[in-house]
């Protein structure tokens, strides 16, 4: 079972994390988009506060959207994580090049893929 194998793998010294990632991509290309994130979290944000202030104060989805298409701002912000900056979201969308083996085919990691079977 996977709890199992990423029990396994702590007491190893890996990230039972890596066992969620896609099994067909490399981990170095995985990983490489997992960004520090520097900005501050979208609700905190000076330019978006006000339109999750908005949201808690019970006013509608659409409602806000508007308001943001009124004020010049992309209203599909507002439907990401609140929790993360607007730059680490917004910079997901390039291709990472995928180097080295598929993650199952990985020296490192094959074993934990064997278990599962």
């Amino acid at each position: 079972p996977m709890g199992a194998v990423q029990n396994a793998m702590q007491r190893d010294g890996l990230d039972p994390s890596i066992m969620e990632l896609d099994h067909n991509k490399s981990v170095a290309s995985q990983l490489k988009n997992v960004d520090k994130d520097t900005g501050p979290p979208l609700k905190d944000d000076p330019k978006y506060s006000k339109y999750f202030k908005m949201l808690k104060m019970g006013l509608p989805m659409g409602a806000v959207q508007n308001a943001m298409q009124r004020d010049g701002l992309d209203p599909s912000i507002i439907e990401l994580d609140p929790e993360k900056s607007v730059a680490s979201q917004l910079k997901g969308d390039e291709d990472v090049e995928d180097s080295g083996p598929p993650l199952k085919d990985d020296p490192k990691y094959s074993k934990y893929f064997k278990m599962l079977k």
